[in-house]
């Protein structure tokens, strides 16, 4: 099983550009107006379409990963591609202690690669955790309420 996100962009051949970047491989198929990813790693068909005229709309995407090895793995990439917005160590999010990687497509969509070192208890609302929600502007993106010093933000 795997699932499949589609999302509406203003311009496929841009987000193509960009998302090859973020998962270091080119679409399986790819017109002017739509693409789709094939991916395995991670497990998930992806396209993009710019023919509805619209933009998707989502608080944000992200990648669970399983290690803070395979953290220290994106992190590497995301860097080498210019695209690495904001890096969250032991921050405490959505009831969760984790460390985060934060990025944003052509389109302003927010994603976060992120590893859960542990659980913690669910205590009041979400909103009054202080937690992540990302700027649909894509850069500059709010920390989470962290257990250490403020985590940088990194110029794309």
């Amino acid at each position: 099983m795997r699932p499949h996100v589609s999302l509406d962009v203003r311009n496929v051949p841009a987000s193509v550009a960009f998302y090859q970047k973020v998962f270091g491989v080119a679409p399986q198929k790819q017109t002017q107006d739509y693409a789709k990813f094939d991916l395995t790693q991670p497990a998930l068909n992806f396209s993009l379409v710019s023919s509805t005229g619209r933009l998707s709309s989502v608080d944000h995407l992200g990648i669970e990963v399983e290690s803070v090895e395979e953290i220290a793995a994106w992190k590497e990439r995301l860097q080498a591609q210019g695209i690495l917005e904001r890096v969250e160590e032991n921050t405490a999010c959505c009831f969760a202690r984790q460390d985060k990687l934060w990025f944003s497509d052509p389109d302003g969509n927010a994603w976060e690669v992120f590893t859960v070192h542990e659980q913690l208890p669910v205590d009041g609302t979400l909103s009054s955790t202080g937690c992540c929600i990302p700027n649909k502007a894509g850069k500059g993106l709010p920390s989470c309420s962290t257990s250490k010093a403020e985590s940088p933000v990194l110029s794309a």
